[in-house]
């Protein structure tokens, strides 16, 4: 391990856990939502999260809910640090066993975390079918969220975190390597492959944002849907993206200082965002979307999360184009889908262009098994393309 990473073991205190119980139980609560109860589906989190799921929620936070095992986990995945233009970064290493693994680099976004990904690295890494691809698995915690250090100046967006993961990657003595991400990590996928094309072998996302002022001319009914909803998304959806790309700091005190109203701040985009009807547990673990936020609790980063919509928001470079292999798939209830012509202005040798039939902005929690097929049948093409 070169000299400059080290590792690292994640451990709250006694103290913050039993603090955070005692929160919990002296949780100030409004009161329920004026929607019928008995509202079908979306309906019934018209106004936000229900009263009687959170309660319920805060219920099993406090008494049934175990962090240690998510620290074990961490533990067996294998933590590490190291220190980039002057912050500290932290991020899970998985080696594949296997002699012809690849790297690879997969990045969260928000409202997530490194807990995305520990279901799907031990399978990314060690795959039970000899004949599936095998990687070197690195999952980093961006700048502000989780173990990784709290930037103290502005600077710290997505152009100079891809910069910063080309050289965690060197530090792992990785020189080239392929990267996957959605939401905010797939922003930074993008501008990897763009940016440092000699590093980036190709890419896997769920996020291919097109260029700004696409025309509609020529799309499918498909993907004219796709276009309306996502536009649909940000005029009427996106308040929490505005809070937190004008003013972090003032949500960022309620984020740090109440885990209820971090929890609802959360679960709110895990609902909606997901592909399910009624509750994001439909799909998705209780016991993961709680190690989420419990992460984002005991490490104090609700509002250094949120300020990197404050250095990003809107920020990706129009004139940027991604030259490497570019494997791309939109899943049905993502909340930004992009039709293909749009994608194809911005990334140019789009070698697999995949739609599943289910699926939101959380595959790799949503749909795991899924996922892991995809992203290595994405990836393999993208290794199988000429250079």
């Amino acid at each position: 391990m070169p000299s400059d990473v080290h590792a690292y073991e994640a451990r709250a205190t006694d103290a913050d856990l039993a603090d955070l119980r005692a929160r919990l139980a002296a949780a100030r609560l409004p009161e329920a939502e004026t929607v019928p109860h008995d509202a079908p589906g979306a309906r019934r989190w018209a106004q936000g999260v229900p009263l009687a799921d959170l309660v319920a929620l805060v219920h099993y936070w406090r008494t049934g809910y175990d962090w240690r095992k998510f620290e074990a986990r961490l533990d067996r995945i294998g933590q590490f640090r190291t220190t980039i233009d002057g912050l500290g970064i932290h991020f899970l290493h998985r080696r594949s066993p296997r002699a012809d693994a690849t790297p690879l680099l997969l990045t969260h976004g928000w409202p997530g975390s490194i807990a995305e990904f520990v279901d799907v690295v031990d399978e990314l890494a060690e795959p039970e079918r000899a004949d599936a691809p095998a990687f070197h698995v690195v999952v980093p915690s961006l700048p502000g969220f989780g173990y990784s250090d709290r930037p103290a100046t502005t600077g710290w967006g997505t152009e100079k975190t891809a910069a910063a993961w080309v050289e965690l990657m060197a530090r792992l003595g990785y020189g080239t390597f392929v990267a996957h991400g959605g939401d905010w990590g797939g922003n930074i996928t993008t501008v990897l492959a763009g940016r440092f094309p000699a590093h980036v072998l190709g890419i896997h996302t769920t996020f291919a944002e097109g260029l700004p002022g696409a025309a509609t001319d020529g799309l499918t009914e498909t993907e004219r849907r796709w276009a309306e909803e996502t536009r649909h998304f940000w005029r009427h959806r996106a308040a929490y993206a505005k809070q937190q790309a004008t003013r972090p700091q003032t949500i960022g005190y309620a984020l740090v200082d109440s885990p209820v109203g971090l929890l609802a701040w959360i679960l709110d985009k895990f609902a909606e965002w997901s592909d399910t009807e009624d509750s994001p547990f439909e799909t998705m673990s209780r016991d993961r979307i709680l190690d989420n936020v419990t992460l984002y609790w005991l490490t104090r980063t609700g509002a250094s999360a949120a300020r990197i919509y404050h250095e990003s928001h809107n920020a990706l470079d129009p004139a940027l184009r991604v030259d490497v292999p570019s494997a791309i798939t939109m899943y049905p209830r993502d909340i930004e889908k992009y039709p293909r012509p749009w994608a194809q202005e911005r990334y140019r040798r789009i070698v697999r262009w995949n739609t599943p039939e289910a699926g939101g902005h959380f595959p790799s929690l949503e749909v795991p098994g899924y996922f892991v097929e995809d992203l290595r049948e994405g990836l393999a093409a993208v290794l199988a393309a000429p250079r």
